[in-house]
């Protein structure tokens, strides 16, 4: 199974210019953990509610201070033709729950975000499933 077969797709993106509120509030709209953060039409972090939470409210960031104070500037990411098995493994070694997802290694244009739900939603095996709990262990 490949990514672009288990993927949230048309993703959208905050500029970091935006607003620790405005991506609370987008993220609770659209009822998601994760937001990519672009400027210029290319992707230049992520943010999580975890982040809002302990990198933001937790160190005395207000919800008017730029999201880009917040945010991981370091994009963790696969590719929409990657096995869904390798990039389990990435988000182990990676300790994370979520990888932004491109194209291709040419264009590397942001297709979609892949979470650890949505390879938990397409599961069939128990190989793959075993998978994920390991992954659910390690992630941060």
């Amino acid at each position: 199974m490949q990514v672009k077969d288990v993927m949230t797709d048309k993703p959208e993106y905050l500029e970091a210019s935006a607003t620790i509120r405005e991506a609370a509030m987008r993220m609770q709209e659209h009822n998601r953990g994760f937001t990519a953060i672009g400027e210029r039409e290319k992707l230049v972090g992520v943010v999580t509610d975890r982040d809002i939470a302990l990198r933001g409210i937790g160190k005395g960031k207000t919800p008017d201070d730029p999201i880009s104070s917040v945010m991981s500037g370091k994009v963790l990411y696969c590719y929409q033709d990657d096995e869904v098995t390798s990039v389990l493994q990435n988000m182990q070694d990676q300790g994370v729950q979520r990888l932004a997802v491109l194209n291709n290694d040419k264009n590397k244009d942001f297709v979609g975000v892949v979470a650890l739900s949505d390879i938990a939603e397409k599961c069939k095996d128990t190989d793959l499933a075993q998978r994920i709990a390991n992954c659910c262990r390690t992630y941060h």
